[in-house]
């Protein structure tokens, strides 16, 4: 039966609202909004900026106006061995653009990909319009990086460095996706008319060869080969000669990234722990590695990540960056702001439900740097190295509360020696169950 609102609830309900109480409350929002009003300075007081496991990794890096995120914490992750193992200044990076380059091309041909094999469905279907609805994006995923690096290497940002659309990308994705949803409807239209694969290949090849055509013009023509010369921290000179993005992957990195997995929490019905999960036209390189996550509880990801920390090892982590986060402080943690105290309603759900219900998914991916351990070594708070430069937090680092990562972390990547013989014999050998393309676990942070 439908229920209309009348007159006289309002009259009521407002009624309810005269009060001193009220009145206080209204005034101080008001004039100070919601988040100043429901500020919770304790809480800041409660997470200081003391670890027990603290790695030194330098300088934070800036995304700028660019959804490049998990970019920037797997490049960083590798970056703090690189620092350490050669030395380097503070100030060096991996290129983010070099690897931003890549993603957008072979994004491209993945976008191809899921189009022709989408082609017979009605543009309506969900599918169709997921797919159309956003083309290609800035976000990604762990596995999908892995992809890239194994395809193209990396490179020193002094080698291929920032350009304006790679700091600011909303144009660039704008006219980008235009270009996507037009070759969108040729590829259809080919399937529609029946026609030969040797003639969808071409037209497919001549896309992708605007494709590249638009990527040089905005981002440069990437490396085929560079040297690479540097000072360490002793100011002492060295240089290599003649080297090819993947073997200077090989020679400064050298991490075997098939050890390196995708942990997650997802506690949620359809999603029993100590199984694989992949994610229905989810990825970026055609025939590359595909996204695969292993689902445990809160606890055994916590301590997946402690066992990495304590071996020296920075951890990539993805998040929702929303809530409870106070970017002036860097202190991320339950109650940051008591908004429902504030405004006198309760909006408690738990970590299930705020997925199932489309309140939280994974929006942002950082580096887990120390934590702060007890007496019996149960983390208090962890350490966080963001991409969002020096301005924001402690000189670009955070303080994340334990009980706000049981809430708001959705993700770890560790190496899978961490995990015992029965996870990861499940993750090498078990067939991971395919979730829809709009699974919240297949957000791109």
């Amino acid at each position: 039966m439908p229920f209309a609102i009348s007159l006289h609830q309002i009259e009521q309900f407002r009624k309810n609202t005269q009060t001193i109480e009220h009145a206080v409350r209204q005034r101080a929002i008001t004039k100070n909004g919601i988040a100043a009003t429901s500020f919770n300075q304790k809480t800041i007081n409660q997470n200081p900026d003391v670890f027990s496991v603290d790695l030194d990794t330098g300088k934070v890096a800036n995304q700028k106006q660019s959804g490049r995120c998990w970019m920037f914490a797997a490049l960083n992750t590798m970056r703090h061995d690189i620092k350490d193992t050669f030395h380097l200044s503070e100030d060096f990076q991996l290129s983010q653009s070099y690897t931003y380059f890549w993603d957008k091309f072979e994004k491209a041909n993945y976008f191809y990909e899921n189009v022709l094999a989408t082609a017979t469905e009605a543009l309506n279907s969900r599918k169709v319009s997921f797919l159309m609805t956003t083309p290609q994006q800035d976000g990604g995923q762990w596995d999908m990086m892995v992809a890239i690096i194994q395809k193209y290497g990396v490179v020193p940002q002094s080698v291929y460095p920032e350009s304006y659309e790679s700091s600011s990308s909303r144009t660039f994705n704008t006219t980008f996706n235009t270009k996507l949803r037009h070759d969108a409807v040729i590829l259809r239209n080919l399937i529609a008319q029946e026609a030969s694969t040797d003639e969808i290949t071409q037209i497919r090849q001549t896309m992708l060869s605007e494709v590249y055509n638009m990527l040089s013009l905005t981002f440069g023509e990437p490396p085929v080969a560079f040297d690479f010369t540097y000072r360490d921290q002793n100011k002492n000179y060295h240089v290599e000669h003649n080297l090819t993005p993947k073997a200077y992957y090989e020679q400064f990195i050298g991490w075997q990234l098939d050890d390196y997995i995708s942990i997650i929490n997802a506690p949620t019905a359809d999603k029993p722990f100590n199984a694989t999960y992949t994610v229905d036209m989810l990825g970026n390189v055609v025939g590359g590695r595909e996204v695969k996550h292993l689902n445990v509880d809160i606890d055994l990801m916590k301590s997946l990540a402690i066992k990495q920390l304590q071996a020296h090892q920075s951890v990539w982590f993805g998040v929702d960056m929303g809530p409870q986060v106070d970017r002036g402080s860097g202190v991320m943690a339950n109650n940051m702001f008591a908004t429902d105290d504030l405004l006198q309603v309760n909006t408690m759900m738990t970590k299930a439900q705020r997925l199932d219900y489309g309140e939280s998914l994974m929006t942002h991916a950082m580096v887990l740097t120390g934590v702060d351990l007890d007496d019996s070594g149960k983390p208090l708070r962890w350490k966080v190295e963001n991409s969002w430069g020096e301005k924001v937090g402690q000189k670009g680092y955070f303080i994340m509360s334990d009980d706000w990562m049981s809430e708001y972390a959705y993700q770890v990547v560790v190496n899978k020696s961490f995990l015992s013989d029965k996870l990861r014999n499940i993750y090498d050998t078990a067939e991971p169950t395919q979730l829809a393309p709009w699974d919240p676990m297949g957000a791109l942070a």
